[in-house]
């Protein structure tokens, strides 16, 4: 098999985990941690004081900071989450296409190992642990072919399950069933309609997933 057909192969398998609803039900919750992460991570490096991350057994999740309740801080912050995913893809891309397969997995474990201490609910322990444990299993003792399906797979996945996330969350927003989402907190920090900011995550999680999926389509 070419690294091509690889590539095309692995596509494939990731976006059977985004569309068939059996699998998204499980699946969904890898895009939740690093959804949640990506909050985390950027209300970190604003300066916000991390106060925990719950992650729930329906699939949605909550990061509390605490600092300014409003201004850039707090923007980036709301931000993140259903962009971040889809910019972690285009990273791990990126090092896929590097040939820097070992490196992205142990950069997974080593997030994931972060992210765990921040969890404040059981369930939210128990899915990071496991996502966490079978990111390790595979770096540690996984062949470099396995090594590299894994990668590849988990890359496809964030590059296309983020985009899916936004559709939920807007067809949530028209039903008048998610007021406190992040596309509803930018709108009131900025005066911009939280339409605006659906359409910002859509953009941005479609040219993660042109330009990873380029990158990996090319190597």
């Amino acid at each position: 098999m070419t690294p091509l057909q690889q590539q095309v192969l692995a596509a494939l398998l990731a976006l059977l985990a985004v569309t068939v609803p059996a699998s998204w039900r499980i699946t969904r919750h890898v895009v939740t941690i690093a959804h949640e992460g990506a909050h985390g991570v950027v209300a970190a490096v604003c300066g916000r004081r991390l106060a925990g991350i719950r992650l729930h057994r329906d699939g949605s999740g909550l990061t509390v900071s605490r600092g300014r309740p409003t201004g850039p801080g707090m923007i980036a912050t709301a931000l993140a989450g259903y962009i971040g995913p889809a910019l972690l893809g285009l990273g791990a891309a990126t090092l896929v296409q590097a040939d820097l397969v070992g490196e992205a997995l142990w950069l997974a474990v080593v997030l994931l190992g972060l992210l765990l201490l921040q969890i404040r609910n059981l369930h939210g322990w128990w899915a990071v642990l496991l996502a966490g444990a079978a990111v390790f299993a595979v770096t540690w003792w996984g062949s470099i072919t396995v090594q590299l399906w894994a990668a590849s797979v988990g890359t496809w996945f964030l590059l296309l399950a983020t985009p899916r996330t936004v559709v939920e969350l807007q067809r949530l927003r028209h039903r008048g069933r998610a007021p406190g989402s992040d596309a509803d907190v930018l709108a009131r920090l900025t005066r911009v309609p939280g339409l605006v900011w659906v359409g910002v995550f859509v953009l941005v999680d479609l040219a993660a997933l042109g330009l990873g999926g380029r990158l990996l389509l090319s190597g």
